[in-house]
Parts: C-alpha cells; sequence; structure tokens
C-alpha cells in the first residue's frame, strides 16, 4: 500500500478483499466445484443477455408507435430478464424497507406507498451494477450519466493529502450533527458538471466502475429540468457520478441545483447496502472498472459472483415520502447549511442517504477518484 500514500483515506475506491483461507485439498476440490458452477451461470447470465437485446432492444421497437403498450410490454419484458440475471448469479432475495430517519416514526411509515411515476426523480448511491438491474425491474427509470464541463487534469507530482479530512465517530454521519462535521475536502477541485444524456440500461451497466466522461467531448448535455419535462418514466440519478466500494459515499456532485422543498416532481431517496465480502461469498461492489478492458472486467466479475452457490447480502432502504426533500413538511435547515454555491437538493439527499444506509461521508469526490486511477496507472508503468 505504499504506492498509494498520496492518499490517506482510498477505501472508497478500492474492491474490498475476502478474508484468506487456508488451501487444501478439499478447498481445491470445492474451487474447481466453483469454477463448473460459475462457468454454466454466467452462460445463463449471457443468454438473458442476447434475448434483452433481442426482444426489448429489438421486438419491442416494433410497439413504439403505440407508447403505453410498448412501455408496459418493456416493462414486463426488463422485469422477467432482470429477475432471471439476479437469480443466476445466485441474489435470491433482495430485502427491500421503507424506512425513516426516526426509528420511533417507523411504525406510523410503513403505510407510506413507494411509487414514482413520470417526471419523478429517484436519488441513490452507486455502488455496483446490482441496484440498476433491480431498478430497471421493479421501475422501469430513465438513466441519465453526468457529462462534466472538462476533464479531469492531473500534474506530474503526487497531490498532497493534507486537505483531506478523515474524521470518525459523529461525522460518519447518524443524525443531523453529521451534517456540520461531514469532511468536505479533497486532493482535486470538482468539476461542474453541465448536463445530462439519458442512456440505455446496457450503456448504464457497461459504464459501471468507469468515471466521467463517460461520452465523447463534443456530446451534447440537457439540463435535468429539461428531462424531466419530458420523461414518461421516472428518472434515476447517481450524484456520486461514479460507483464507490459500498462503505462509503462519495461527495455528491452539484447536479440538481434546486431549492427545496422541490417543486414540480416527486423526489424518491434510496440507500444501497452491501455486506463486505467473506470467505464463502465474493463482493458485489464495483468500484473500479478492470484497466483496458471494461466489458471483460464486468463479466470477470459477474463470473466470480456466480462461482459461489450463495451471494453475499444486499438490502435496499427507501425513505419514507413524508421525509423526501419533495415533502412540504421537509425541514432544510435539519440537512443543509446554506453555504453560498452549495446545491441544497445534492447536499439533502446525501446526508439523508447516509443516515438511512448509515454510511459514512468520505468528501472525496468522482474526481479524486480519477486522480487515484491516474496515478495507480502511473505507478505501474
Amino acid at each position: 500500500m505504499e504506492k498509494f500514500s498520496a492518499w490517506p483515506s482510498i477505501h472508497p475506491f478500492l474492491t474490498p478483499l475476502p478474508p484468506t483461507i487456508p488451501s487444501n485439498a478439499f478447498q481445491a476440490v470445492l474451487h474447481l466445484l466453483g469454477l463448473v458452477l460459475g462457468a454454466f451461470r454466467l452462460a445463463v447470465v449471457l443468454f438473458t443477455v442476447v434475448l434483452y437485446v433481442i426482444l426489448v432492444e429489438g421486438v419491442c421497437l416494433l410497439f413504439s408507435p403505440a407508447p403505453p403498450l410498448y412501455r408496459a410490454l418493456k416493462h414486463a419484458l426488463t422485469f422477467i430478464l432482470a429477475n432471471m440475471t439476479l437469480f443466476s448469479l445466485g441474489i435470491y432475495r433482495m430485502p427491500v424497507e421503507i424506512t425513516t430517519r426516526k426509528r420511533a416514526a417507523r411504525a406510523s411509515r410503513y403505510n407510506e406507498s413507494w411509487n414514482p411515476s413520470k417526471g419523478d426523480l429517484i436519488i441513490s448511491n452507486w455502488a455496483s451494477w446490482i441496484e440498476i438491474v433491480w431498478l430497471a425491474a421493479r421501475y422501469n427509470p430513465i438513466f441519465v450519466l453526468p457529462v462534466p464541463e472538462t476533464t479531469p487534469r492531473f500534474e506530474r507530482s503526487k497531490p498532497s493529502s493534507s486537505h483531506i479530512t478523515n474524521r470518525p465517530g459523529r461525522a460518519t454521519g447518524t443524525g443531523s450533527a453529521g451534517i456540520h462535521n461531514a469532511p468536505k475536502h479533497s486532493a482535486v477541485d470538482p468539476i461542474p458538471i453541465k448536463g445530462f444524456r439519458e442512456v440505455s440500461l446496457l450503456k448504464m451497466i457497461y459504464s459501471v466502475g468507469a468515471i466521467p466522461p463517460y461520452f465523447d467531448a463534443n456530446s451534447n448535455a440537457r439540463p435535468l429540468k429539461e428531462i424531466r419535462r419530458s420523461a414518461r418514466r421516472p428518472i434515476v440519478v447517481f450524484p456520486e457520478c461514479t460507483t464507490s466500494n459500498g462503505r462509503g459515499m462519495l461527495r455528491f456532485a452539484k447536479v440538481f441545483n434546486e431549492d427545496i422543498p422541490v417543486k414540480g416532481c416527486q423526489v424518491f431517496v434510496m440507500c444501497v447496502r452491501y455486506d463486505p465480502p467473506t470467505s464463502s461469498a465474493p463482493t458485489l461492489t464495483y468500484a473500479t472498472a478492470l484497466s483496458g478492458s471494461t466489458l471483460l472486467g464486468l463479466v470477470s466479475h459477474a463470473f466470480r459472483i456466480a462461482c459461489f452457490p450463495f451471494s453475499s447480502a444486499v438490502s435496499i432502504r427507501l425513505l419514507a415520502p413524508s421525509e423526501s426533500p419533495s415533502s412540504q413538511l421537509f425541514i432544510a435547515s435539519d440537512h443543509i447549511k446554506g453555504t453560498p454555491g452549495e446545491d441544497p437538493l445534492a447536499e439533502a439527499s446525501a446526508n439523508l442517504i447516509s443516515q438511512i444506509g448509515r454510511l459514512k461521508r468520505t468528501g472525496m469526490g468522482w474526481e479524486d477518484k480519477a486522480s487515484f486511477l491516474h496515478y495507480q496507472d502511473q505507478k505501474q508503468k
């Protein structure tokens, strides 16, 4: 780890490793059986991907002149194929809980519905392609990827670590005090996000582990408000702009620039939590794409998951709509400091996700991840 000494807190960028186990004849047999199981399961997953391309991206287009029928058929096929994919990988169950910030209020909020409709926003942390598949199966949403104003630029010298804070304890965000104690500094200046582009489900999965820019330099970007106005389905936004390893949250980019309570749409906040890997189950998170081949990295990750009979646990926590930033009862001062240049919706969402998921806010953004990956590549040359 000496070569990463410029980053005193690189945990959000590294894939957690399972504990090592002694090698013996029994483990060798289990490993061989796992490879056979993984090959079979991976073949099933690849088959479902081919079916998705043929049926959803191909046959369904014949019904596009009838939009309601087209959306219903696409959602039904996506639901079936997405669940087939998760089941094939050993992800048999993903507990979903509608929760609140205050435990005492949970009993009265269980009856609240969580049903995003057209133009509504679903805001979540991002750690893998698993939540993308789950969201596609459940809500058939529109996925968007950010378009930054510029690409990250790196100096030849190592970045200084003096500006990176990593506070323990109450800085983890377990209450309103976590707002003011959350680390806000990083080694790289934030790059403004000028807009978004709508992408397909497969493009969204392909982007997991990568960093912006996801498109060519001359790509057209649309404001999120404009996408919302024309949307016929809910819109999923990952304000971290890239994946972490699920053990902490990256800094939310200023992608909304919305005052709160939000008007014109409903905001639905969710958090995805992944258990750490064990000797009998690998991690489901996918923090960093394999250098040189994004597709090979995704296939390799799916194969590692498929080699084990059961996957590590993943759970979904949905914030009760009555506590969302679009609720008229939402108290902004409990979640944001109101500093100049702050994106109120992004800051409030980050704080809410941190609280309901018990995730630490690292204060490091996608720009820090880009800098870390650049430094890692330079050290390996």
